[in-house]
């Protein structure tokens, strides 16, 4: 896919999309009831939870991982098995989603914004399904609604954490400038350029700096053109390194290893922000270099969006992660605890609060 054609899914999400999201958004799923059998819903052993994952794969230290985890959770729960497909390629979305609906499940879990077409198809051509959609909003044809009923979106406004991140790099950084990339220019990957970079500049506004943000402007920016981490992911992480950030956060998956390959290659002291998972924990190779990650709690939203199904209290309304309820967050510092300023996090405590109470306003495709 071209940038231009990204810029364009860009565009239509925006101004139609996520307009249904914010409309439909409902709280998170509601907690299953206490028995191992789904409450009301169907017996554990007649229930079968599937996910069908995009190209990142199940160990992709990130969203495919964490939304694997929530169904694998659940399944542990109802005592039943998980059914599950890889998907390798763009052309295999359809297949494995539709080879889930033959195996009987009955709910299935579709990770990312690139299943969405794939997953309304299924959903629209089978409605006693329950579709767990990770990631979009399941309105391709950009009119505002949904495309399928029986599709429940699982949305993230991870612009407000990365706005939490922004500033903390922000402070962190003695080079003064910082740095971001993505994947593809998606909406689901540029919240998380967009809200680092209002916390940048609100770290600016509130103590006299001028830290540079590298890679996003706010409009535009550098992207690898897909998910893998390849040469090319190493090669834009390297430009943006060449710039004298100290602080880089790569937005897609796995890219975030071709970043660690050129900090180690940089044989400088750059610190990285990881995305989606707290990377200390996924990928211990990263403990001495992750200075925080910008977190969505898709482990849990899948879980319990799962449980719903089996318990027979299954909705199609859309759920919205914010730092509110916890659907967002960020990491600990772990290993940078004694690098960071204690007055720092103080403040970057507090700014998570008046994100919440309202004070401060941070503006993504998920804002009103």
């Amino acid at each position: 896919m071209t940038i231009s054609t990204t810029k364009k899914l860009v565009g239509a999400t925006i101004a139609a999309g996520v307009i249904f999201a914010l409309a439909g958004c409902g709280q998170a799923p509601t907690e299953p009831g206490g028995d191992n059998n789904g409450g009301g819903g169907e017996a554990a052993s007649d229930f079968i939870p599937c996910i069908v994952s995009d190209a990142g794969g199940f160990d992709d230290k990130s969203f495919n991982q964490l939304s694997y985890e929530g169904v694998v959770k659940a399944a542990d729960e109802l005592g039943v098995e998980v059914k599950k497909a890889e998907s390798n390629a763009e052309t295999e979305y359809g297949p494995n989603i539709d080879n889930m609906v033959s195996e009987g499940c009955n709910a299935i879990v579709a990770v990312g914004f690139a299943l969405s077409q794939a997953t309304v198809d299924a959903a629209n051509a089978n409605p006693d399904t329950d579709f767990i959609l990770v990631d979009d909003a399941a309105d391709n044809d950009f009119d505002g609604n949904k495309d399928a009923e029986n599709v429940k979106p699982l949305l993230y406004n991870t612009a407000e954490a990365a706005f939490l991140a922004g500033y903390l790099s922000a402070g962190y950084s003695e080079a003064g400038k910082v740095g971001t990339f993505g994947g593809m220019e998606f909406p689901t990957v540029t919240i998380f350029m967009d809200g680092f970079k209002q916390g940048v500049d609100h770290y600016n506004s509130e103590n006299g700096t001028s830290v540079q943000v590298i890679g996003w402007d706010g409009k535009t920016g550098s992207f690898t053109g897909g998910f893998e981490a390849n040469q090319d992911a190493k090669t834009v992480a390297k430009n943006i390194l060449d710039q004298g950030v100290d602080v880089i956060m790569p937005v897609g998956g796995p890219i975030y290893q071709s970043a660690l390959q050129a900090i180690t290659e940089s044989g400088r002291d750059v610190a990285l922000v990881g995305v989606d998972a707290d990377l200390y924990n996924t990928d211990p190779t990263t403990q001495d270099v992750v200075l925080t990650s910008v977190l969505k709690a898709m482990d849990i939203s899948v879980y319990e969006a799962v449980m719903s199904s089996a318990d027979g209290e299954f909705s199609g309304d859309a759920y919205i992660g914010t730092l509110e309820n916890e659907g967002v967050g960020i990491a600990p510092l772990h290993n940078f605890e004694d690098k960071v300023d204690a007055e720092l996090m103080s403040q970057v405590d507090k700014i998570k609060q008046e994100i919440i109470d309202g004070t401060i306003t941070v503006t993504s495709y998920l804002s009103n």
